[in-house]
């Protein structure tokens, strides 16, 4: 039974890769938007930098390393969405959730398992080209150590799962919302502004620093760019993953607590 849920849901999961991988058009525009705002990141990074060395922590070229892996990132972890959300809530306002909780599998997992391959082809899709151009424009502190990859890359999983599982709850509002837009709205602007998309979240002063990094958006950009950049070694790496993993069981737990109530009164619009 379990290697024949394994089996589906490991399909769903490829069914998600090859989803996306069929926008080429779309793809090709993504890495191009990538590189220039990157670019526009990069040099405005630099006059920053320029102004306060060793800001949050950071030389030039690690904060430079920030800028383009978080570029790499940003269609991964869906910063801004992109990702099942928007199909989910117009699945539930029309109705066509009820279907969906017909199937022999759960609800949850078949869409956080659609959204792992939607990242992993995000991942190289939207995230290698941006990252070996700011790599041949920029001296960036990219690590030689292959233990470190493999550290950003379990840090990288830890956060499309966080990203999955906050996603996953502001679509499950539209049961009651019937519109899950507005919602989505507040996810987005939160996501950019405490996942370090635009600014390391070190940067931030004081207090606001602190509940920044709190946030469950830190594991997004934040985290797996500090890994990468050697910030995170031996025994913070394993609370670092602690966080990322508390944050996923959590949320992943309030989504599913929420699913159990908001099945028990689907209700669609208009009829």
């Amino acid at each position: 039974m379990r290697t024949g849920r394994f089996r589906l849901y490991a399909a769903v999961a490829h069914g998600g890769f090859r989803r996306y991988a069929t926008y080429r058009t779309a793809t090709l525009a993504g890495v191009f938007t990538n590189t220039v705002f990157g670019l526009i990141l990069a040099y405005t990074y630099i006059a920053l930098w320029d102004e306060r060395p060793g800001l949050g922590g950071y030389d030039q070229s690690q904060a430079l390393t920030f800028v383009w892996l978080g570029q790499a990132l940003l269609m991964v972890v869906a910063v801004m969405g992109g990702g099942f959300e928007d199909e989910l809530i117009e699945r539930i306002r029309t109705g066509d959730i009820a279907i969906d909780l017909y199937r022999p599998a759960d609800l949850q997992a078949w869409w956080l398992a659609g959204d792992l391959g939607r990242a992993l082809f995000h991942l190289l899709g939207r995230g290698v080209v941006p990252m070996l151009i700011g790599a041949l424009i920029f001296d960036l502190a990219v690590p030689a150590d292959p233990l470190t990859w493999l550290a950003t890359a379990v840090a990288i999983v830890l956060g499309v799962v966080v990203s999955f599982a906050l996603r996953f709850l502001v679509a499950l509002s539209a049961f009651w919302l019937m519109d899950g837009a507005g919602v989505a709205q507040m996810a987005w602007l939160a996501g950019i502004f405490f996942s370090g998309m635009l600014l390391p979240l070190n940067v931030f002063p004081g207090a606001l620093g602190e509940f920044a990094r709190a946030m469950p958006w830190s594991a997004l950009i934040q985290v797996p760019a500090d890994v990468f950049l050697g910030k995170r070694t031996g025994f913070d790496l394993l609370t670092t993953y602690g966080f990322q993993a508390a944050w996923a069981v959590g949320l992943l737990c309030a989504g599913r607590m929420l699913q159990t109530v908001a099945t028990r009164r689907v209700v669609v619009q208009g009829g």
